[in-house]
């Protein structure tokens, strides 16, 4: 992917330096924000950029994801994110996400087939989870899992061969349901559920965490739906912290189940993947319906350290686009397990009430995002706060997946290197113990 296609003859942006005036070339992209190619500032000024975060720094060429803020605008690979959400499945757009387009029924049909049939996972990695506590963080054991993948499957950690990159790929969407699946059954002391090969991607991952050999279970039409929803709505999310760590880790050379896993443990930051965790955790503390107005008083309070968690977003200032579809499947797995008596559900519908009809809110586009009513369609459906982050990885994996294929192909990546400002001790000499 080269970059040269997209800088335009003769536009550039001038930077006036202590050591002269310097010009740099502008790139542009089909859609967004043109950038100032600072890749040679250093050679040319010996100066660097400051952004702490890198919010307003673009550190590679993509085009799987794209993000509108201001409008409320995701699309994948072109596609918007309701019109996927609604009419398409996740293995469907997992493999959008993967190549670039939606595929023919031939070509569906034999990825479908091949992620179907390779979701067990080594016999003895059954053995590793028994190391863990059975009070351990499912995103703990999920790190664990996943980073010794690489242990077992040793055909598929060349990275310059695509043949295998293309394995690690199917491999790692294949077998994350099941050691999500996994990690779940053994917090809460269950025997391990294998997967269905009858059933469909979604479908077997709510087997495999609610069957248990004393009975049947039945998926639910409703809950599957609502699950392949979520999957398709987390798949991926342009150049966040955990897809960026992804990237960071793999540009050292690093096998794609290292890296993969790196994307896990960043993911599991509550500000990061652990928001709907947080959300729930804030319906909790509020409580009953009766003090929501409290809450409310103190969320506007600027002295109040409160915040209302699952409300506005970093990257979207209008409204969440996922958040929409969200809503709407939230209520249908409501409305199909007919809960009814859950205070919890109850806060989570009136904050929603309110905060849709308040002023203040609305001024302030503080509107409920994907991760409050993912937290709620999450609980209703029987999941515990602590699989939340654990089923967004799941979903994460195919668009972490996708980035890490698209940056092995661009010959412009370089091994990661941030720079700093460095505000500490200039040189000074030692001094022995006896002297100090």
């Amino acid at each position: 992917m080269s970059t040269d296609k997209n800088k335009q003859p003769g536009a550039t942006a001038k930077l006036d330096t202590l050591g002269g005036t310097h010009s740099f070339p502008i790139m542009e992209g089909t859609v967004g924000p043109s950038v100032i190619d600072i890749s040679k500032l250093y050679a040319q000024t010996g100066q660097f950029t400051y952004d702490p975060g890198f919010t307003s720094t673009a550190s590679c060429e993509s085009k799987i994801t794209y993000i509108d803020g201001d409008e409320g605008v995701l699309l994948y690979r072109g596609y918007p994110i309701d019109q996927l959400a609604e009419q398409s499945n996740f293995l469907e757009v997992a493999y959008l996400l993967l190549n670039g387009e939606l595929p023919a029924k031939g070509k569906f049909e034999e990825f479908e087939h091949a992620i179907t049939h390779h979701t067990m996972i080594h016999e003895q990695l059954r053995h590793l989870f028994s190391g863990f506590r059975r009070d351990a963080h499912p995103m703990a054991v999920m790190c664990g899992v996943v980073g010794a993948l690489s242990a077992f499957y040793h055909d598929s950690t060349d990275i310059n061969d695509p043949y295998q990159r293309m394995v690690a790929s199917r491999r790692l969407i294949a077998k994350m349901p099941t050691i999500a699946a996994m990690a779940y059954k053994y917090s809460v002391g269950q025997p391990f559920v294998y997967p269905r090969n009858d059933l469909d991607y979604t479908a077997n991952f709510l087997h495999m965490c609610f069957a248990v050999p004393a009975g049947e279970y039945k998926v639910s039409p409703t809950l599957a739906r609502a699950m392949d929803r979520i999957f398709i709505l987390h798949a991926d999310h342009e150049q966040n912290a955990s897809t960026s760590t992804v990237r960071l880790a793999s540009s050292s050379g690093a096998n794609p189940f290292a890296c993969i896993a790196a994307g896990i443990a960043c993911l599991w930051g509550p500000a990061h993947g652990g928001a709907n965790e947080a959300a729930l955790n804030m319906l909790r503390e509020i409580g009953t319906v009766d003090r929501i107005p409290e809450y409310v008083k103190k969320a506007k309070s600027k002295d109040d350290p409160f915040r209302l968690m699952g409300f506005g977003h970093r990257v979207y200032k209008n409204y969440d686009p996922r958040a929409r579809v969200m809503q709407q499947t939230c209520h249908e797995v409501l409305a199909e397990l007919g809960i009814k008596d859950d205070p919890l559900l109850d806060v989570a519908i009136e904050l929603e009430r309110i905060t849709l009809s308040d002023e203040y809110f609305i001024e302030k586009k503080l509107y409920p995002n994907i991760d409050f009513y993912s937290g709620i369609t999450l609980k209703a459906m029987g999941f515990p706060t602590t699989m939340f982050t654990a089923l967004f990885a799941l979903a994460r994996t195919v668009g972490w997946v996708a980035q890490w294929m698209e940056m092995i192909d661009d010959p412009a990546q370089r091994i990661g290197r941030p720079r700093q400002l460095y505000t500490g001790y200039t040189h000074r000499d030692y001094v022995p113990a006896a002297k100090r």
